[in-house]
This record gives C-alpha cells, structure tokens and sequence, in this order.
C-alpha cells in the first residue's frame, strides 16, 4: 500500500515537474541578505534568481559570492524561493510582489531576472505581462523548456538562453530572437551553477564588460546566514534551533562539547548572521519545536566567504509528497544515515568520483547521466548488510535523488569518509534515531 501511494504520488509530482517548465508553481518568498564586508558597488541593478524543480535559493550560493567576488553588494541579490510541488498558479503575483519590494528596498528602477528549469517557465509567465515585464531590464533563461521568442509579451525583454548538449533533465535549444549560449557537457545543475554560465551571466548583466574573476575570493571574516526550509516544498520553519559547531576535519569529530553559537529561525525562517572563520569545518545541527521532526545534522566543507544562502533543510511531514518519499529513512540506533549533497553539479558516472568508505556511489546503477543525481540517501533496509540495491521508494522518482541500501553500523564510534572528485569529507557515524540524520554538503 505505502508503495502504492508514493508511485500515484510521484506519478503526480512528475506531472507538476513537466508542467512547471512552461507554467507558473506557488511560490513562499524570502530574500536574504549578509551584511557587506567588502567595499561594493552601489550602482549595479539588483538581481533576483529563481530555482527549480526540488530545489531551493541555495541553487545560487555560489553564483552569488561570485557576484559579491567581482564588486556586487550582497543585499542586490536576492533569491526567491517557491513550493515547486504545488500548482496553484499564485507563483506570479508572489514574484510580483518580491520585486516590488527589492525595488522599493534598493531603489532602482528595475531588476535583472535569472530563471533555471522549472523557474525559467514562472519567468516566461512572470515576463507575459507588459506591466510586469516593465520591472526587468534583462533576463536569463537557465537550462529550461526552449521557447519560440525572448521573453516579454511581444518578446522584447532582452533575453540570454543557456543551455547544454549534456543536460538530460530538460531538452534545451537555441530561442529565436535571444541571445544564446550552448554549452557542449555541462549537467543539469552545472547550468545554472559553473563558472562558464557565471560569465555569460555577468557579461550579459553589465553590457558585454567580462568580469574580473570566476573564482569565489576568499574573506579574512566569513558571515554566514541562511534559511530553515522543508525539504522539496521550502516551507519555512519557524523558532527552529542551530547549534554550530568546529568540527576536526579529519574525523568529523565536534572540537568542543559546547556548541560556538546557538541561533534561532525567524517567522520565515531565516537564521543569522553570525560570523565565522574562513576555512574551517562546521557542523550545524537543527531541530525544530516538533519533537516528531527527526533532527539534521549538517557538515560543510569549509567556507572562504561570506554566504547568506546557507540552506539547512529538514524532511517535511510524512503527508506531504516529499515527506512520503522519506517516510521509509529508518530512525535506528543501530546504523546511521548518512545524506551526501552535491550542491553544484550532479554526480555522473565515467565523469565524477564519488565515494563512501571506499564504496563506489558514482555508477551507471545509481549515477546515470539521465538520473542527474544530486542527493544520495545512505541507509539500510534493515540486514545489516549492504547490498548495495537501490530503495524502492526513491525509484519511482527518476531523477536527482537516490537512495541506496549501505549500512553504516554505529556499535562503535568511526567516522565515515566520503570521497567526491578529490574532496574529502569526514562525517561521525550518529545513531540515526538519538542524534539525527547526518547531510554532507559539497559546494
């Protein structure tokens, strides 16, 4: 029965992800901003990034700190976050009403607007309307649905296509009358997140004017900032509790039993800023007022600048569509679950590497260019063994996540070692029922 319900669930979701390319989902805004420590430029117009399907604002961590790396001040970008999993057609007039906001909060007379996947399709919507339209100076369309025209109603808001050859989530194409870009290998989410499609993004942004770097330049002070979100629904969670924690990169292991700070969600989530130090491994640890909700447990790699973009997501309940796709995750003292998170690109098989205690994840069984694998859910189906199978429930989603049955056993303290191209990540074995459910995040 429980299998029953996720396939007619996910049958649903994947419908709502066909149609969100080319139509509008509901949408629960929130833009956040970290406090400027570096001297920026105040004339630039202001950006607003939309996501896609399963995603949050955090889609653009990096592409932001790039902006904030070449002169950009951090309360120009904005990212807008939405319920990709619902259609209600409110998405646009949410839109609306943020943009109105970073134009009375900025006071510029316009914006620049950014739309991957499924958020290419609000934008088109978003962009339909003269009066809207009139709000955004250009656009850029992210590996989303090809479109017959630039975007705006008689297709005159000056419009940038980015798409790639090697995208197997959406089928991309050059737009008639825009300016397009074709990149031959990137993945779904390289699209939205690589250096090449930062360039064209800045250049298309500031007059063709290419910018100074596409690295993410590092800060002698890191401020650090974010949002507590459901997973797949971005509800906001409210009065959520973080304790931070320096961690040993060489183990996981907390450097001290009392936490370096203890923050608090607000009404829309948000948590922070608080400051931290530049390369150094933290673990931020987030329980909700629900006792019911399972506590997450998240270790980064170390941050070199400031980020207000930090999204640490918590699994939504068990009626909703997300929360019966993770219904199955065992709360169990005897194994640990362990989420691995490739925040800027899929794992794809023959191209990347990715490991846990030398187990190889990065297959054509679990890591197919078709699945654009994001997230790999790590747990057992209850033998203590691992037999490496595939969970039934995440099958029925055919792409960006994966669960796989491999058991981390927790009789003993040990820490688990994850591999991706060249990067280690070092993670405690918690017992997944008293301390959590473990997320490593590669940036």
């Amino acid at each position: 029965m429980h299998q029953k319900m996720i396939l007619r669930v996910w049958a649903l979701a994947l419908a709502l992800l066909s149609a969100c390319y080319l139509e509008a989902c509901t949408p629960n805004p929130e833009e956040t901003g970290t406090p400027q420590t570096t001297a920026c430029d105040t004339t630039r117009i202001p950006i607003v990034f939309v996501h896609g399907f399963l995603a949050s604002g955090d889609t653009y961590a990096t592409q932001i700190q790039r902006f904030t790396s070449n002169g950009y001040c951090s309360n120009a970008l904005f990212a807008f976050d939405w319920n990709t999993l619902s259609n209600q057609g409110e998405a646009v007039a949410i839109l609306n009403a943020l943009i109105d906001r970073v134009l009375g909060a900025t006071g510029a007379a316009q914006v620049h607007l950014a739309g991957h996947s499924a958020g290419g399709g609000l934008c088109y919507n978003y962009l339909s309307n003269a009066e809207r339209a009139s709000k955004v100076a250009r656009y850029v369309h992210i590996g989303s649905g090809r479109q017959a025209r630039p975007a705006g109603p008689n297709g005159e808001t000056p419009t940038l296509n980015l798409w790639s050859e090697g995208d197997k989530v959406v089928a991309g194409g050059d737009i008639p009358g825009a300016e397009n870009k074709r990149f031959s290998d990137l993945d779904h989410y390289q699209v939205a997140t690589s250096e090449l499609s930062f360039a064209a993004m800045y250049a298309f942004f500031n007059k063709e004017q290419q910018p100074t770097t596409t690295a993410v330049l590092e800060e002698k002070s890191v401020t650090l900032a974010g949002r507590i979100v459901t997973l797949g629904e971005n509800q906001a969670i409210a009065q959520a509790s973080i304790q931070i924690y320096e961690v040993d990169a060489a183990t996981g292991k907390n450097l001290r039993s009392t936490p370096d700070a203890v923050l608090s969600s607000d009404t829309n989530g948000n948590w922070g800023p608080w400051t931290g130090k530049p390369v150094t491994r933290y673990m931020f640890q987030v329980r909700t007022p629900n006792t019911a909700d399972r506590t997450i447990l998240y270790y980064r790699e170390a941050f070199v600048r400031s980020n207000a973009h930090i999204y640490l997501r918590i699994f939504p309940p068990p009626t909703s569509l997300a929360g019966l796709l993770l219904a199955g995750v065992p709360a169990d003292d005897k194994q640990s679950v362990v989420t691995i998170f490739s925040a800027n690109q899929a794992v794809i098989h023959n191209r990347d590497v990715l490991q846990v205690n030398g187990f190889d994840l990065a297959t054509s069984q679990y890591a197919s260019a078709e699945r654009t694998s994001i997230a790999f859910f790590l747990y057992d189906n209850g033998d203590q063994q691992s037999s490496g199978n595939t969970h039934p429930a995440f099958g029925f989603l055919q792409t960006f996540l994966t669960g796989v049955d491999y058991f981390i056993p927790t009789e003993s303290a040990a820490p688990v070692r994850l591999q991706f191209n060249g990067r280690t990540l070092h993670v405690p074995n918690w017992k997944s029922k008293t301390d959590g459910v473990v997320v490593a995040v590669f940036d």
